[in-house]
């Protein structure tokens, strides 16, 4: 067999496991290269501007990353089989709960995963030195399964859940890496003139950034729920408020998305690789979004936007790329 097919077979041979797509393993993969890149271009860079070791290691970042995806992938499970009832009007032919895996095995996987992201979560918090850090972890499980199963149908909120949990991905890492730079000895701090909490600019940027735009999108997947969504009795925005009200709140988040970009810009001294990356890369595709959302009038419609959206907020995390070289550059420097 020639060596060149395998990878593509067992690319080919993943797809098929329905388990898998219960999980959305392209979105779990995507949580832990995120978390990675944050380590890699937004925190351990920070630390070697002032002459300092990472004290949350790259052993501690593979049990943390291990931890939020199986909670991320508990939450996909058990959400599925909460979404069975609009699932089989909205999308019947690629649900899975219930056609491809059994509502009992998914309920298990769930429980699982959410239990497995839990110890973990434990563990890597022990292992920083710092206990109270895992309670993190059962909290984002109860919002996931109580966002399943009561939050999702409510007006806002359901969205705002799914958001939060989005833009809590980017802090992790420097949460846990903050932990060690606060251990240090004052004298340490002093000498070095560190402001431990330069470690959360950056992530909090992104985080902000991935709020916003996981807010918008959210709000876009409703609009194309809403039949599956009016069945099953639910109050999400657009059954509440229509699609023009959608449309209009969807424009103002997109505005306020450029605001901030701006805002950060201007923070960074109008650093002229951020400036670039951020015109191109991220304002004019969220104003071609905002052009293709006033145009919104079929499900369709709604699925194309949904998919530019998803595009801009990958396009946010390889912002990552550019604070990567930004730092690369001021360390030959100094």
């Amino acid at each position: 067999m020639d060596n060149g097919q395998c990878p593509l077979q067992l690319l080919q041979l993943l797809q098929s496991l329905p388990m898998l797509h219960l999980i959305r393993y392209k979105n779990i993969i995507m949580i832990a290269v995120m978390m990675i890149l944050i380590k890699l271009c937004a925190v351990d860079p920070v630390l070697s501007l002032y002459g300092l070791e990472p004290t949350f290691h790259w052993v501690d970042l593979a049990i943390l990353a291990l931890a939020l995806c199986c909670v991320a992938a508990g939450g996909y499970a058990i959400n599925d089989v909460y979404d069975i009832g609009t699932d089989s009007i909205n999308r019947p032919e690629t649900r899975i709960v219930g056609r491809t895996v059994s509502e009992q095995s998914a309920r298990l996987m769930a429980h699982a995963l959410s239990i497995s992201g839990c110890i973990l979560g434990l563990v890597v918090s022990m292992k920083v030195g710092f206990a109270p850090l895992a309670l993190i972890f059962p909290f984002l499980v109860g919002l996931l399964w109580f966002y399943s199963s009561a939050y999702k149908g409510m007006f806002l909120i359901g969205n705002l859940v799914v958001a939060f949990m989005v833009g809590i991905v980017p802090l992790l890492p420097a949460i846990y890496e903050l932990r060690g730079v606060l251990a240090f000895p004052p004298m340490v701090v002093e000498e070095q003139a560190l402001n431990p909490f330069i470690l959360l600019y950056t992530p909090a940027e992104l985080a902000a950034f991935a709020f916003a735009t996981t807010l918008i999108r959210e709000i876009i997947k409703d609009m194309e729920d809403v039949e599956g969504d009016t069945a099953q009795g639910c109050n999400t925005m657009p059954i509440v408020i229509g699609y023009r009200g959608c449309k209009i709140v969807i424009i103002s988040l997109i505005i306020a998305t450029i605001l901030g970009l701006n805002y950060v810009y201007l923070c960074m001294a109008n650093e002229l690789s951020t400036g670039i990356y951020f015109g191109l890369a991220l304002v004019l595709p969220l104003i071609y979004l905002a052009w293709k959302v006033i145009k919104i009038e079929t499900a369709a419609h709604c699925r194309l936007c949904s998919s530019i959206a998803k595009m801009i907020m990958l396009l946010g995390m390889c912002y990552l790329f550019v604070v990567w070289h930004t730092f690369a550059h001021y360390l030959e420097e100094w």
